[in-house]
């Protein structure tokens, strides 16, 4: 009997430094014993100490690439990153049109670590009208959150922001808190009208260089395999706690995490 395959994809931008982007999600879906496909959206100049350039691909490469999974994959959960432009996310909702994704979980890139926006008005619109209809689950910052919302949120609220955005797109939300200061990393859930609130001690150190796209990766992942979101999430975080815990201390700046970390 031939062995059942799970099978993850992502969608996003390239990191040559490994630590963020396809490259860290297809890492850890390796660490979640899934098999990890990738269709690129822009290639990058970055490493731990910034991103030196960005160049986007040709929405028609994108909208190929997608078709070339489609065709011969079933794909069992993926996950979605940057889109980095407005063709872009045309390009990509065109094609979760016509090939729905199971359990997409959309990491929202809107807003930089450093609070820089990504997209101007009209990509932020684009990207909440075409991409967000199709997910299972969002996590966006605390950054992306106030955007989407159209009001600040921070860690006063943002168990209320996660409830309205939940509302709002008919689909689970999970408002990260990394960015946040103290010995504590609260994440705010919100799915069908109940809330839930995690939170684990803070790392110290300088190596959460693509924590975001590590957690939504590894929940895609655990999605992929038959877990509930309420189970996922938990069990996500836990592996991205780990994985920071056991960095491999490289580069000069931000380092990113060992994502060598068996589930």
């Amino acid at each position: 009997m031939a062995q059942h395959t799970t099978i993850c994809l992502t969608i996003g931008g390239s990191d040559p430094s490994g630590g963020a982007g396809i490259q860290a999600d297809l890492k850890t879906f390796e660490a979640w014993r899934a098999f990890g496909m990738s269709v690129i959206t822009a290639v990058t100049a970055q490493n731990t100490q910034g991103v030196q350039g960005v160049e986007a691909l040709s929405p028609s490469i994108v909208t190929q690439q997608l078709q070339s999974v489609f065709t011969d994959f079933t794909v069992h959960g993926a996950k979605l990153g940057a889109l980095v432009a407005a063709p872009i996310i045309e390009a990509v909702a065109n094609a979760l049109d016509a090939h729905p994704l199971p359990k997409l979980v959309v990491d929202p890139v809107m807003v930089s670590k450093h609070g820089d926006r990504l997209f101007d008005a009209t990509g932020e619109a684009l990207l909440a009208a075409r991409i967000l209809p199709h997910a299972h689950l969002i996590t966006p910052n605390l950054a992306e959150a106030s955007v989407l919302l159209g009001e600040m949120v921070d860690g006063s609220n943002a168990q209320s922001a996660a409830l309205s955005l939940s509302k709002k797109f008919h689909t689970a939300v999970l408002i990260t808190g990394g960015n946040t200061s103290g010995d504590q990393v609260t994440d705010w859930f919100a799915q069908d009208g109940a809330t839930q609130t995690f939170t684990h001690s803070r790392v110290l150190g300088h190596h959460q260089h693509g924590a975001g796209c590590t957690l939504s990766a590894a929940i895609a992942a655990a999605l992929a395999h038959g877990a509930a979101l309420t189970d996922a999430i938990p069990h996500a975080r836990r592996y991205v706690h780990k994985a920071m815990q056991a960095a491999p201390r490289i580069g000069q700046g931000e380092g990113p995490l060992m994502h060598r970390i068996v589930e």
